[in-house]
């Protein structure tokens, strides 16, 4: 290897400037922000707790009982069964409540693009589970399915644990950007 040239080492400092010497090389770690409280979760919870209490009440109403799971083939076992135990860092969150279906698909679409470009692999999607629909069931739900199996950037999906919002709300695994 030659030696540099003495006008470009002079050209070098010149434009570099003053320097100082590092004394610790360590970059502190960003803390991420703590989630905002879940409004709407609470305000089901209440409601379902109330709509108990009265006369009115079907458990059956409840919960349709029927969970969201979609793999695509060649994912690892081990990485569906952490997705379904909630094991998975969830690092973005887009909720549907209150969103007519085609607000919603959009939305939908537009968070996982933001997910992609954010590089998120784990994220949840609250759907709602339709206590304030109509007929009392859950239509997001029903459609949500069908959209994240259309996106290729969808690796797997599965209702939420009962903590993160249970049958209102997937998981869903993606790709890394």
């Amino acid at each position: 290897m030659s030696k540099p040239d003495p006008e470009d080492v002079r050209l070098f400092r010149e434009s570099v400037g003053e320097v100082k010497p590092v004394a610790n090389d360590r970059v502190a770690p960003v803390k991420r922000p703590v989630s905002p409280r879940p409004v709407f979760r609470e305000r089901d919870e209440t409601e379902v707790l109330r709509d108990m209490l009265s006369d009115l009440f079907d458990p059956a109403d409840m919960e349709t009982g029927d969970e969201l799971l979609y793999v695509r083939p060649g994912l690892q076992q081990r990485t569906v069964r952490k997705l379904r135990r909630g094991r998975l860092s969830v690092d973005a969150e887009l909720d549907l409540h209150g969103m007519t279906v085609p607000v919603a698909r959009a939305a939908v679409a537009g968070f996982l693009r933001e997910c992609q470009r954010r590089h998120v692999q784990c994220a949840r999607i609250i759907h709602g589970k339709g206590l304030g629909s109509r007929h009392r069931a859950p239509v997001l739900k029903q459609k949500i399915g069908g959209w994240l199996r259309q996106r290729d950037e969808v690796l797997a999906y599965c209702t939420a644990r009962h903590y993160d919002g249970g049958s209102g709300a997937v998981y869903v695994l993606l790709k890394r950007g």
